[in-house]
């Protein structure tokens, strides 16, 4: 028996007794695998908040679901990756339809803390990409900037900003051209 196999096996026998609500297997599952489900929300939320939330929402469905496991849904680890992934997308999905429903709510949801785009600018050639940023005229700043801190789509930029969705997509290709051409200076 290789050391993944033996490794799935023990998560199953985790499984089975958290399926009987074994507090102590619970715990020991969870320290078992909570490092790599948690990896896996953040990486596809790059939200710390929001990936703890996801992880912390698998962990009661795992609790409350652990009877339903079969071994025909894929390995132990496998059911309960995809669990948290798919926990993660439905939080990332509900925080985008916060968004939508207009700048006031987002007022009141805002935090202070630096979101994605001010995380990543500060890692990975802030200056450059500021500099290079301001480049660029406002109306192809504002849509790129609203696009990815926002992730607003292309009709809800049109609409945010009075404009056809053709036009707001010629201006985020455009940006993001004379982005990429700053960028290689």
């Amino acid at each position: 028996m290789t050391v993944d196999e033996s490794e799935q096996k023990e998560l199953l026998n985790l499984l089975l007794a958290v399926a009987q609500h074994d507090r102590e297997a619970f715990r020991q599952l969870y320290q078992r695998v909570s490092a790599r489900m948690f990896g896996l929300c953040y990486k596809l939320s790059a939200q710390q908040d929001l990936a703890e939330e996801a992880l912390q929402d698998a962990f009661v469905q795992i609790w409350h679901n652990a009877g339903e496991y079969h071994g025909d849904r894929g390995a132990p680890l496998g059911w309960m990756l995809t669990i948290a992934r798919y926990r993660t997308l439905d939080l990332i999905r509900a925080r985008r339809s916060l968004r939508s429903a207009g700048d006031d709510m987002l007022k009141h949801l805002e935090d202070g803390r630096w979101g994605p785009l001010e995380t990543r600018l500060q890692q990975a050639g802030a200056t450059a990409l500021t500099g290079c940023l301001e480049e660029l005229s406002d109306t192809q700043r504002d849509t790129i900037l609203l696009s990815y801190y926002r992730g607003m789509t292309h009709d809800e930029l049109a609409q945010t900003l009075a404009s056809p969705v053709g036009t707001v997509k010629s201006w985020i290709r455009r940006g993001l051209m004379a982005l990429k051409r700053c960028l290689e200076r």
